[in-house]
């Protein structure tokens, strides 16, 4: 009778931690999602969550020191007022109203269309640039990219490059018919602007297009997630990478392990220079790598020693200024092969 008695104990011992551990389980799968979730908010959602913006440090692995940033902002303000005529396209994506700035040369030699990073803008990103762009007789095409929280274009998610390389080929077209005349265009970006304009690379771009200048691009929202969590948040990705995924597809309708840079640059025709500082926490450099790698047309590669995420340009304004100058020299009259039909 107290055997009987003690198994039946035993077994509601057992069944209570077998409960505990499933409610445990629940519980950490539950977390999981909701943290996973959260950050699929700030990746993508244009409403920013409050609380996120406090930890934009940790998420990029690095801070932009005061001085830059005042830089930085002072050139943004400047850009702004220069930029006196705002246009807009409607997105043969989703119909929705897209926004850039046109910023014309007194004598330009050709038209750049620049695509700004993730959760930041058209005057922030080129504000400092502008300038010998503009010296260089370049005419500038200033996007506003689409799903940002300061953004004047429309939707409501941004897209990591996988919705926004459709906008800059529609970016680029307009620029051809109303903007350019027989100028030759180049496509340009910095941190996602760049992963956009290289994923731009794989639809068919017009022969107007010379090139692409991409600086700091990444290889995929897939592998730029994966990259952030693990190494600049210490959470591990694995099956978050599923849910990832199906968050994805559930906001904007797209994979993020389905595109990438690396196989639009593997049936890319169009020049490349693409650009990269070595002291990059946000997106490694080895991603810049990968994409050079891949890159089936002509191509330039400028390494910046010491330079961290989006600032080459102000580590070694010189030689970033020589490869630009050297990559229009090269290509501005290079006639860029057209697909075959098949």
């Amino acid at each position: 009778m107290e055997r009987k008695e003690n198994r039946s104990e035993n077994v509601k011992k057992g069944l209570l931690i077998a409960a505990g551990v499933t409610a445990a389980a629940g519980a950490c799968a539950l977390l999981s999602f909701s943290l996973t979730n959260f950050l699929l908010k700030e990746a993508l959602d244009r409403k920013e969550p409050a609380v996120i913006r406090k930890a934009k440090k940790k998420i990029a692995g690095e801070a932009v020191g005061r001085e830059i940033l005042e830089q930085a902002s002072a050139a943004a303000e400047e850009l702004k007022q220069k930029c006196e005529e705002t246009v807009q396209i409607t997105a043969g994506y989703d119909g929705i109203t897209l926004v850039g700035h046109w910023y014309p040369a007194e004598k330009p030699e050709r038209v750049i269309v620049a695509m700004h990073g993730w959760r930041s803008s058209w005057n922030f990103d080129f504000g400092i640039i502008s300038t010998f762009l503009h010296e260089k007789n370049c005419s500038l095409l200033l996007v506003e990219q689409r799903g940002q929280s300061d953004s004047a274009s429309g939707g409501d998610y941004m897209g990591f490059g996988m919705i926004e390389r459709f906008d800059a080929l529609d970016w680029v077209n307009y620029a051809i018919s109303e903007k350019a005349g027989d100028l030759p265009v180049y496509l340009a970006g910095v941190s996602m602007g760049a992963a956009t304009v290289l994923m731009a690379s794989g639809l068919t771009l017009p022969p107007q297009v010379h090139g692409i200048m991409a600086d700091c691009g990444y290889t995929s929202a897939h592998m730029i997630w994966k990259h952030v969590m693990q190494n600049n948040l210490h959470l591990l990705y694995g099956l978050r990478g599923d849910l990832v995924a199906e968050i994805c597809r559930r906001k904007i309708q797209m994979n993020p392990r389905d595109c990438t840079t690396t196989d639009a640059l593997r049936k890319n025709l169009t020049p490349v220079l693409f650009i990269h500082g070595t002291d990059d926490h946000f997106v490694p450099i080895s991603m810049t790598y990968d994409n050079y790698k891949a890159c089936a047309a002509p191509k330039r590669l400028l390494v910046v020693p010491g330079a961290e995420h989006g600032m080459s340009y102000m580590v070694d304004r010189e030689r970033y200024q020589a490869a630009m100058v050297k990559f229009w020299r090269d290509f501005d009259a290079y006639e860029v092969p057209q697909p075959q039909a098949e």
